[in-house]
């Protein structure tokens, strides 16, 4: 048990990143480019085929439509949200309602759900996982926003699963952060960890100290992030193009992912220079026929004045969390930024004077995250218990209770895992059925919350209301996952479910997935060994043609030369024949014959020059 290795995932909006605990050090793996990070993108090309990171990255412009990116915002959402309104605007891929209420994304004709575009991202990282171990990887902790809800997380657990992995935990990202920060240290503080990634905020305070990692409190927002920050630059460029030409380059697919990119570029160039150039030659044609072109210049100044209210929202969440720890806000001994955005120096300005004084330069912004969760991974497996973590549930959870009102059993901010109970009596007489309604957040109505599920006790003795009492027992597993039950005191009648409504995918779809998926991995496998043969033949038919000539001036003259000679041409034809059809089966048949010729062609030619 303590040998099996476990993959720690972080499953970003912008990047992803993969890492695995070598030699007591977490570790994060490179992809095949080399990159510690890989683009949380997916694109289904004109031929059909699956492209995912940075290959998908590359050929975004000419294929906006096509193109899937900052899908975690959409994770887990239901179709019918003001979130899902403000994706479908600006988005240059389309959205379609699911069949159980879900989001769906349509590429080249075929509807994919949020959680399977999730997986093929999971599914890349687990190759280059595969690729570093020189293993078949089975078991990952993925990691999530904080404020993620158990729909979100639900639908997490689920892309792992179609990805071919056995997801063993789910962690918030700002923990994961934590625990890589104090791995190995023999240190004892409080932390706030502030990770403002590409499409959500999360910041969490915890209590470091004897290998125990203890969350106090945590908030966030699920719809916060990079993102937000390319979307100002985006309308700012567009804004200023109609104002000079009368044309809405958010209205053209293309022309919305070339700013999309340009957007992104300067903002990230603006964390080091003061001023960039932006030049779009030939965005658009104009009614006329007419190539017109953009240019604007753009400074860290006026960046800042256009995003300023966000970074306004994330320490307004930053004060709560704050008060909901209960401690004062010199009571912060470290501050961790994680994530991305905040490389922005306006931002960490903002923040060192909030907290007052200077975050840590301890951890990297984009992999620390991956490093938490492999070092989680690592522990679960391990019969060394060195770490414990004690993580909270960000939300309240509770019941529809009579009147409409949102009444809580597990309060916001309970360390996980927890389990709580409640009885709750009859409201009408000769009442035979109760209905659970199970709701998650702080509003006072029950509608005004995220509904997580429903469920129906019945067979309940008629009597006069108040006299039947049922019990309801809210669960919380370490991942964050719900689990309720209700039971009739009396009888002993349970009824239960574990809360999977808001993931949008039935046990059907994702069995049906989990075969795709299984089916691509063959795929690509039996791919990356026709490219291994392919590149061993083309080498030997190189030195074949290479000794030829010298081959064939000195065995011409024999009846058994002659023959020799041709057998060797019929094999290099077979060859090429092989590598053009890309037939794995002929090109394995063919290797063995390439090397008998070589080897003869090498023992002719060694024997003259002799």
């Amino acid at each position: 048990m303590g040998s099996e290795k476990v993959i720690g995932i972080d499953l970003g909006t912008t990047n992803s990143c993969v890492a695995v605990v070598e030699d007591g050090r977490p570790v994060v793996v490179p992809n095949r480019g080399g990159y510690k990070t890989t683009p949380s993108m997916v694109a289904i090309a004109d031929s059909g085929k699956r492209l995912v990171g940075h290959i998908a990255k590359r050929q975004a412009v000419t294929n906006p439509t096509n193109t899937v990116f900052a899908s975690k915002r959409l994770i887990g959402r239901k179709w019918n949200t003001p979130v899902v309104r403000s994706c479908q605007e600006s988005l240059p891929y389309k959205l379609v309602e699911g069949p159980h209420g879900d989001v769906r994304i349509v590429l080249h004709g075929k509807v994919f759900s949020v959680p399977e575009i999730a997986a093929f991202i999971l599914q890349e990282t687990k190759i280059i996982a595969d690729g570093h171990l020189g293993d078949d990887v089975k078991k990952a902790v993925v990691t999530v926003p904080a404020y993620f809800n158990d729909g979100q997380r639900q639908a997490t657990k689920d892309a792992g699963r179609v990805a071919g992995l056995d997801v063993i935990r789910i962690i918030n990202e700002p923990t994961a952060a934590a625990l890589a920060y104090g791995f190995g240290r023999d240190i004892e503080r409080t932390v706030a960890v502030y990770d403002l990634g590409g499409g959500t905020f999360d910041v969490s305070i915890l209590e470091i100290g004897g290998g125990v990692f203890e969350v106090l409190s945590t908030a966030g927002d699920t719809f916060l992030g990079g993102e937000d920050f390319d979307h100002r630059i985006i309308d700012w460029l567009a804004d200023g193009f109609q104002h000079q030409h009368g044309i809405d380059l958010r209205r053209d697919r293309m022309a919305l992912q070339r700013l999309k990119d340009v957007a992104e570029k300067a903002k990230c160039e603006l964390s080091a220079v003061r001023e960039t150039e932006i030049n779009l030659p030939f965005i658009i044609t104009s009614g006329h026929d007419e190539a017109l072109h953009l240019q604007a210049s753009l400074t860290r100044e006026t960046l800042e004045e256009m995003a300023s209210d966000l970074i306004d929202r994330t320490l307004e969440i930053c004060a709560r969390t704050i008060q909901d720890a209960e401690i004062e806000g010199d009571g912060v001994d470290d501050v961790l930024l994680v994530g991305g955005m905040t490389r922005m120096p306006a931002l960490q300005r903002r923040v060192a004077e909030f907290f007052g004084l200077e975050p840590s330069k301890g951890v990297h912004p984009d992999e620390v995250v991956a490093m938490g969760a492999s070092i989680q991974g690592a522990a679960l497996v391990s019969d060394k218990k060195d770490v414990l973590l004690l993580d909270v549930t960000p939300h309240s959870l509770g019941i529809m209770i009579v009147g409409g009102y949102f009444h809580t059993l597990i309060e916001q901010n309970s360390t996980v895992p927890t389990s709580k109970s409640h009885v709750f009596t009859t409201v009408k007489d000769d009442q035979t059925s109760v209905k659970i309604l199970v709701f998650q957040g702080e509003h006072e109505r029950a509608e005004q919350n995220e509904m997580l599920g429903e469920f129906l006790l019945t067979g309940l003795r008629r009597a006069p209301k108040g006299e039947v009492e049922v019990e309801v027992t809210f669960q919380i597993s370490a991942d964050g996952i719900v689990s309720v039950k209700a039971k009739d005191l009396e009888t002993g009648l349970e009824q239960s479910i574990t809360v999977t409504a808001t993931s949008g995918l039935t046990e059907d779809e994702i069995v049906q997935m989990v075969e795709d998926s299984q089916e691509y991995m063959v795929e690509l496998q039996a791919g990356r060994e026709f490219e291994q043969q392919r590149h061993e033949a083309e080498r030997m038919l190189a030195e074949i043609e290479g000794l030829f000539p010298e081959v064939t001036e000195i065995i011409s003259g024999s009846s058994f030369g002659h023959d020799a000679v041709k057998k060797a041409r019929g094999v290099c034809e077979r060859a090429r024949r092989a590598i053009a059809k890309k037939d794995l089966t002929e090109l394995e048949e063919t290797a063995e014959a390439l090397g008998r010729t070589v080897n003869m062609f090498r023992g002719v030619v060694a024997k003259t020059r002799a």
